[in-house]
This record gives structure tokens, sequence and C-alpha cells, in this order.
């Protein structure tokens, strides 16, 4: 299980940036933000059953930018969905108590890759 902690200090290790609460009304929502200001993660606590999941509790969620066939891929696994209230083809949210640091961690890599090549389409 991966934490917020552990993605706020990887990013800040990392890409020298730190979470962005931009949301009045969501104070938790974590914007992760290139230093070019795109983003490429967002970290959410979102109640389950907005997320089609059973339960009421609330669930922390990392949404990255993600290649769309990789994104069909992962999809089929259950610590996968179609981004939470973004694009679902390039957008994949992540459960944060079902996966690993390292898979969650590298999902976030090439999220950041994928916002800050030069000329992405997709970002």
């Amino acid at each position: 299980m991966v934490t917020r902690q552990t993605i706020f200090d990887y990013i800040e290790d990392n890409y020298g940036v730190k979470p962005e609460y931009t949301f009045k009304s969501y104070p938790k929502y974590a914007a992760l933000k290139n230093l070019q200001g795109k983003w490429f993660g967002l970290v959410m606590n979102v109640p389950r059953e907005k997320l089609g999941l059973s339960g009421t509790a609330e669930v922390d969620v990392l949404d990255v930018k993600i290649d769309p066939e990789l994104g069909s891929i992962l999809r089929e696994q259950p610590a996968y969905l179609a981004g939470y209230h973004m694009n679902k083809d390039h957008w994949l949210t992540i459960l944060l108590d079902q996966v690993d640091d390292q898979t969650a961690l590298q999902l976030l890599d090439g999220s950041y890759q994928l916002v800050t090549k030069k000329g992405s389409r997709l970002s």
C-alpha cells in the first residue's frame, strides 16, 4: 500500500515539485504539476461508491496520465479504474490501498514523462 506522503516525498525528491491544494471544496485533493505547470497526477480521497465500488468509506486514489493501451490492460485489474473526473482513455485511477509503492511510483514516473516530453499531444 502506497501512502500520500510517500508520493509527495517522491515527487519532491525526484522532480523538485510539491503538491498543490487548489480546490477549495476539496481541501485534501493534491494536484501534482511539473515545473511547466502541467498536471501529471492528482491525489484524492473519494467515496468508494463514486468509483463504483462497494461501501461508503473514502479511499485514497492517484490519477496518472497513461498511454491508452497500457491503461486498457491495467483497468482489467481490480486496483485500477478509468480516470476519475479525467479523460477516461488517457488517465488512470489507482486505488492506493491496493498497490505497492514501486508500482504506483513507476506509473507516476511514466505520467511525468508523458506530460513533460516536448510536443506531446497527450499533455
